[in-house]
């Protein structure tokens, strides 16, 4: 199929494989018990690696907490995180002085620039009822120019993430929400941080998220720029054609980007994620936490961090949890709060 918009499809596994100028794609789908009024689950930890449980047992995770599953202080440099909740919450502290609890269609899109610390925690608020957690974290790299820019934090609420709801001739509804980049009928953008690749016009870069009924017909729409790289992941559902191609999720497909492609969903609700840009095309050089351009780099961010802990943690914990009230909020460096509009 010389012809087919479909350049490859890759089974999927932890964390997702991306293309340039994406780094990095965790999903985490996280079946969580009922809470055990310490924001913990309520079930035993034997058997579980604390510190480092990757084990999805009983379908999900402490990751790096020992009480509280999450991810505790750690560092980063040279690239952007943007995590995408879709069910559940999260706890955010950084070294900026910002906080956060956010989640429920949410977005946060931090920029790590010349170095940020950051906690995310996952409290289990709900005692009575399970607490199931949903999201992808995307990397999202820096140019060599932006590496070492300020680093910065912004909320989307999800209530203002644009949204195009199209339907097919036969009645059936695709959601595609647009955490970054311009779809027709979706309204006008959010603006991404001044640093990032994806507010320059012409890096093309998209993430959205693609909802399909059963059944449902849709035609993702060719990229503006030349030379844009576009992975798109099946990750829920049974089977999608795709381009003309059917395929059995879950699955990366990496497609054409100058074409549009048209997808029909199978029997299931199916859903897709979105990963587009015109790559950046410099040397990557990474060193867990911290990505560069050069291996000198990568040892003078780690003198950094050794030196000057990137501006020192200013919480009292090394995974702070926001209190039992479920309320979404965000602090902001200086101080400014701000919260969803309530519906």
């Amino acid at each position: 199929m010389s012809n087919s918009p479909v350049l490859s499809v890759q089974p999927l596994g932890f964390p997702w494989e991306t293309a340039d100028p994406f780094l990095f794609c965790a999903y985490h789908d996280d079946a969580y018990p009922q809470g055990n009024g310490a924001m913990g689950p309520a079930a035993p930890l034997d058997g579980r690696a604390i510190g480092q449980d990757f084990s999805r047992k009983d379908g999900w995770s402490m990751y790096h907490g020992d009480s509280v599953p999450g991810f505790p202080a750690h560092p980063h440099r040279g690239f952007e995180t943007v995590t995408v909740v879709r069910k559940g919450l999260i706890d955010h502290s950084d070294s900026l002085g910002a906080r956060a609890r956010f989640g429920q269609g949410d977005a946060q899109w931090l920029t790590a620039g010349q170095g940020v610390v950051h906690a995310e925690m996952f409290p289990l608020l709900d005692d009575n009822a399970p607490n199931p957690l949903e999201l992808f974290q995307i990397w999202l790299n820096l140019p060599k120019a932006n590496k070492m820019a300020q680093p910065h934090f912004t909320m989307f609420w999800g209530q203002d993430i644009p949204r195009l709801v199209a339907t097919d001739s036969a009645g059936r509804k695709t959601v595609v929400s647009t955490v970054a980049g311009q779809l027709a009928g979706a309204g006008a953008p959010l603006p991404p941080p001044p640093d990032s690749w994806a507010a320059r016009p012409e890096a093309d870069v998209a993430i959205w998220t693609l909802r399909m009924e059963p059944g449902a017909q849709w035609t993702l729409p060719a990229a503006a720029g030349e030379g844009t790289q576009r992975t798109l992941y099946f990750f829920k559902g049974a089977t999608a054609t795709v381009g003309g191609q059917q395929l059995m999720g879950p699955v990366a497909i990496a497609l054409r980007a100058d074409v549009a492609v048209d997808l029909v969903n199978g029997a299931e609700v199916a859903e897709f994620l979105l990963l587009q840009g015109k790559p950046i095309a410099e040397p990557v050089v990474q060193y867990g936490p911290f990505v560069m351009n050069t291996q000198a780099e990568i040892a003078q961010t780690m003198q950094d961090y050794r030196r000057t802990q990137f501006g020192g943690w200013p919480w009292q914990d090394s995974a702070p949890v926001h209190g039992a009230d479920a309320a979404r909020f965000a602090e902001h460096p200086g101080g400014k709060r701000e919260a969803p509009a309530s519906t």
